[in-house]
């Protein structure tokens, strides 16, 4: 099995509705990611549609598509499908609409709670069925409490995502999950999460505007590209974030996109074959293969340290190291734009 998928024109003429997350693909806190307005506007210009699923369950959807309004990316509210929202569906599954819950988290799962039906109370003393946990940058020991004594009264536990990091101009903040995981600590219960890597987030954002060939487009390989394999739905993995070349050549086969880019502009670029021949495999020019346990590029030969490589090479690479079943020795890798 290759593993990665081609397409000899655009992705974008291929899939009808691009599944895309935000943080790290199309901006990171408030500042813009490189060529994402451009290629969304590219991608769009070849009837591709969009819908923004995101683990980040702190804004309403109207506030995220002012911020993309803002950085030049038309968006709309209706193009939002967020954890907090995928987090509500599944409360009102297992305890109905008109249900009490106690919401610890940002206006967007405060706001979804109440447009789905759900009736949130600020106590563990008004007796919640449920607790929703998502994330709020001024959330507090007092927030954390107050969940733990309804979880540990019986009330259900529910999380928005379990995203341990959050990505920030300055670096990796501290995310939903890793404020969850105190609360985990303090009951000894762990939540079901609604958000990424669980497949019905996918689905839920696919019905909801009749997605008929729908694909991911992520930058981490725990929920985005995760998520998409669990939920049967092709990716594209992105270097603008996370998970780094590194990180994709040396994945797990539960974590492993069909599409490699290095930016959104990959949406309207053909995707090459990569196939192989002999103990070679070849992406175009681009040769790599695993010798006793290490990569070997055709171009720079066995790789002992970080080095620069095309995106095919990217891709040769790739292939190689997921066609051996023993884990292989991977420097650094940076995917430039052309040699």
């Amino acid at each position: 099995m290759t593993w990665l998928l081609a397409h000899d024109g655009p992705l974008a003429a291929a899939h009808d509705v691009a599944l895309m997350d935000l943080d790290g693909v199309t901006y990171e806190g408030a500042a813009p990611i490189e060529y994402a307005a451009e290629g969304l506007a590219a991608a769009r210009a070849l009837g591709m549609r969009f819908v923004y699923v995101t683990n980040n369950s702190s804004r309403p959807p109207q506030e995220v598509s002012a911020q993309l309004v803002g950085l030049g990316i038309p968006a709309t509210p209706e193009e939002v499908y967020s954890s907090a929202m995928a987090a509500v569906e599944l409360a009102v599954k297992r305890h109905g609409v008109g249900a009490r819950v106690l919401v610890v988290g940002g206006a967007g799962l405060v706001q979804a709670s109440e447009e789905g039906g759900l009736v949130p109370v600020p106590s563990a003393d008004d007796g919640p069925v449920a607790v929703l946990q998502g994330f709020r940058e001024t959330i507090c020991w007092k927030d954390l409490s107050e969940a733990a004594f309804a979880i540990n009264r019986g009330a259900d536990y529910i999380a928005t995502n379990l995203d341990s990091t959050l990505p920030r101009e300055r670096g990796m903040a501290v995310g939903n999950g890793s404020l969850v995981a105190a609360v985990v600590n303090a009951t000894g219960v762990t939540p079901v999460s609604a958000g990424k890597p669980e497949p019905e987030i996918f689905r839920l954002a696919s019905e909801r505007v009749g997605a008929r060939n729908p694909i991911a487009v992520g930058d981490r390989l725990n929920t985005d590209i995760a998520g998409a394999v669990a939920s049967e739905v092709p990716s594209l993995h992105v270097l603008t974030g996370v998970s780094k070349a590194r990180d994709v050549v040396l994945a797990v086969p539960g974590e492993r996109p069909r599409y490699l880019g290095r930016d959104l502009r990959d949406l309207t670029r053909p995707h090459p074959p990569v196939v192989h021949g002999g103990e070679w495999v070849g992406c175009r020019a681009a040769r790599a293969r695993v010798v006793n346990g290490t990569l070997e590029l055709g171009r720079l030969g066995v790789l002992t340290d970080a080095a620069k490589v095309t995106l095919d090479e990217y891709r040769a690479l790739a292939v190689a190291a997921w066609s051996v079943e023993t884990r292989v020795a991977c420097p650094p890798i940076e995917v430039i734009e052309s040699l």
